[in-house]
């Protein structure tokens, strides 16, 4: 599934044990295959099945980072949250999984180079957001520090759980939104060759299609 320079790729937002959603957008990217499916990662803490989830993005060949909530769990950390995961709730295989996702992954693009990550860069608690604009994007030093750094073209993360596509100075910043079921959950498709992103939702045993958004022009 990984090909060299990959140029249509499946999307997935924060995942939070929302397996049954997660197994209805894999499902989708058989039916409209994807050269790779990348996932930003905050498997852990929620209603459904953290198990389930591992084994169906493992089954997928997915690409996948780790998000705080990894990090946290893995430390111990916000263990009171609600609908936290302990680690008496998953398998051995689960948390091994877990405790071997990478912070960031680099991925050869038809576009130049993509960076995975779950919030901006090594920064898994820096997003940007589709309101962020002039000092707040000024003073995002995550953010700037890509910028600067100028060695990759697309950059695709979530934390948020806001969907979005924009540009910032050489950056396109693609946010893959949530799976989680209280935050308008989504999942999509970028096409680097036709250059739009897709974003999908369910509705019902249905997936439709949510919102096309053009990619900015280089």
């Amino acid at each position: 599934m990984h090909n060299a320079a990959v140029s249509r790729i499946g999307i997935l937002g924060d995942i939070h044990a929302e397996d049954e959603a997660l197994l209805a957008a894999l499902r989708h990217f058989e039916r409209d295959p994807v050269d790779t499916i990348l996932a930003v990662g905050d498997i852990v803490d929620g209603k459904g099945s953290v198990d389930a989830c591992c084994a169906a993005l493992r089954a997928a060949g997915a690409i996948v980072v780790r998000g705080n909530h990894e990090r946290w769990f893995l430390h111990g950390d916000m263990r009171s949250l609600p609908d936290s995961t302990n680690a008496a709730d998953i398998s051995t295989s689960t948390r091994e999984f877990l405790a071997t996702l990478p912070v960031t992954h680099r991925l050869a693009t038809v576009r130049g180079d993509l960076l995975l990550c779950h919030g901006m860069g090594e920064d898994d608690m820096c997003t940007v957001r589709p309101d962020d604009f002039g000092y707040a994007i000024e003073v995002n030093d995550a953010l700037q520090a890509l910028v600067r750094a100028g060695d990759v073209n697309l950059v695709v993360s979530g934390h948020s759980h806001r969907r979005m596509v924009r540009r910032v100075g050489s950056l396109t910043l693609v946010n893959a939104g949530t799976l989680f079921r209280e935050h308008a959950p989504c999942f999509g498709t970028i096409d680097l060759c036709a250059g739009v992103v897709t974003f999908f939702e369910r509705r019902g045993e249905a997936v439709v299609t949510a919102e096309v958004v053009d990619l900015p022009r280089r």
